[in-house]
């Protein structure tokens, strides 16, 4: 059990609703998966990034990005971003399990769209990966919007994943 020392920004586990844990609210942390918790605030499980874990009384998890140098967005930084999401139920980030589609950025519109699947389309924590993407991307510098389709065509295969996301999960054959 933690008690929060700042407000603290949440998701509620599996619709993704946003939601604020109040500070000097105590939670019970159920799973601490990627850098991300899932806590239990008022019955209700919630999802809390690791980029807000010091608003619990946690390390944070570090997604910094070097000043930007004109307004455009760098797409290496959204990947890097992208890269920063893990599954909530595998230990793998959603770029090597190959839930990540396609990235098109809009530099004039300071824009991301995301195209990404997910590993079964009955999934229910999708709307929470969803959230976490949008999240993440939107600390990319010169990012204002990011819009996330989910998609399931074609269908995800374990042959998607990277070959390091296979040996770590023992779906190397």
């Amino acid at each position: 059990m933690v008690v929060a020392q700042a407000d603290c920004p949440a998701r509620r586990v599996p619709d993704g609703t946003p939601l604020t844990i109040p500070k000097d609210t105590f939670v019970t942390i159920t799973q601490a998966l990627g850098g991300n918790y899932t806590v239990t605030y008022h019955g209700q499980m919630v999802r809390v990034d690791g980029t807000d874990a010091d608003k619990l009384g946690l390390e944070p998890e570090l997604l910094e990005f070097p000043e930007p140098v004109n307004d455009q967005i760098d797409i290496e930084q959204v990947w890097t971003a992208l890269k920063s999401v893990y599954d909530p139920e595998i230990p793998v980030d959603l770029v090597n399990l190959g839930l990540i589609y396609g990235v098109e950025v809009d530099q004039p519109g300071k824009h991301v769209d995301i195209r990404m699947t997910l590993t079964a389309p009955g999934c229910g924590m999708g709307p929470v990966l969803v959230g976490d993407v949008e999240y993440r991307v939107k600390r990319v510098p010169n990012v204002e919007t990011v819009k996330v389709e989910l998609v399931f065509d074609p269908p995800w295969s374990r042959e998607m994943m990277s070959e390091e996301a296979q040996l770590e999960t023992g779906m190397f054959f």
